[in-house]
């Protein structure tokens, strides 16, 4: 029989955090541990208010299935005890994990695919004044960031951006406005920021408002956040987007991420992974789809007072397994 422990943990953040929808100095996750005999595995999640998580709803959801989880429920069977989302993150991974180590293997033998030494990551700059961000960039690069994330909002895009890029002529630059454009002269403003050298512009509006997209001229490529959130949701955006950004949290785990990126293959849209604020734990269970992708945004634990243990290490712009 497995047992099933949950435990919610408050992990204070090194800085503020800001995006478009507020400004956060700590993140709540959920840990899940399957216990199989002398054989254990974890999993993470991060409940998110704007899809209306929270701890306490993550752990009803742990709760109900229980039963079922201890009594040996599978990852397929799990698939439709839970909808995608946070709880359902959690214990996939988990499960994932622990399939692999009682067949004495890596997730990533597992799955007959090789790990990679690392995988270059970006660097996200938390939305603030220009001159901040400015200096926000110059230090990453200092680091040896090689791809930074433009956290905005709709005030003073250009002027951000313009001294984004002076201070990291080099570095491959993406933006994501959390949905805060709506409204906008959209086509005016993807043809200032062209000149800038933008690589990709994620969710520039609300999900299901989306919709002017389709008719936007865009020289930069349009990610999808918020708008998908499962392989079911990726036909319907060939015709605004030409990337989505999986999310372990948001499709409900490793299962369903692995799922998402062959659909969105076949389908001819290009990928991102990213991530919500989280530990290395979390992180981890992402790299199987991280390296299928164009972009990756996994930079969660460098925000952090202190991350879990055993820690990925990042350094020079990328996350070393």
């Amino acid at each position: 029989m497995i047992q099933l422990n949950v435990q919610t943990v408050e992990l204070p953040l090194a800085r503020p955090f800001a995006i478009s929808r507020g400004v956060r100095t700590a993140v709540t996750v959920v840990r899940v541990t399957l216990i199989d005999g002398n054989v254990e595995a974890m999993g993470e999640c991060t409940p998110t208010a704007h899809y209306q998580e929270s701890a306490e709803s993550v752990c009803e959801q742990l709760e109900r299935v229980r039963p079922h989880i201890e009594a040996g429920m599978n990852r397929e069977a799990l698939q439709r005890a839970l909808p995608a989302g946070s709880a359902r993150n959690a214990l996939d991974c988990a499960m994932w994990r622990l399939d692999a180590a009682k067949q004495g293997k890596t997730v990533w033998q597992l799955l007959e695919m090789q790990a990679p030494k690392s995988v270059i990551t970006a660097e996200t700059l938390s939305l603030d004044s220009v001159e901040n961000m400015a200096n926000a960039a110059k230090n990453a690069v200092a680091r040896g960031a090689k791809l930074l994330k433009i956290k905005l909002d709709r005030e003073l895009i250009i002027e951000k951006v313009a001294a984004i890029r002076l201070a990291a002529p080099l570095a491959t630059l993406v933006i994501d406005a959390n949905e805060a454009w709506g409204g906008l002269d959209l086509e005016s403003l993807f043809e200032a920021l062209h000149e800038y050298n933008i690589a990709m512009i994620e969710q520039p509006l609300p999900a299901g408002k989306d919709k002017d997209l389709v008719r936007c001229l865009h020289p930069i490529p349009v990610c999808a956040d918020e708008s998908c959130h499962v392989r079911a949701d990726i036909a319907g955006l060939r015709d605004r987007y030409e990337m989505i950004n999986i999310k372990l949290d948001k499709c409900g785990g490793l299962t369903e991420a692995l799922a998402m990126a062959a659909e969105a293959k076949a389908l001819g849209l290009r990928l991102m992974v990213g991530c919500m604020l989280g530990s290395s734990l979390a992180m981890e269970a992402a790299l199987p789809v991280a390296v299928q992708a164009e972009r990756v945004d996994l930079d969660g634990p460098i925000w952090l007072a202190a991350d879990h243990q055993p820690a990925l290490r990042y350094t020079q712009g990328e996350v070393w397994l």
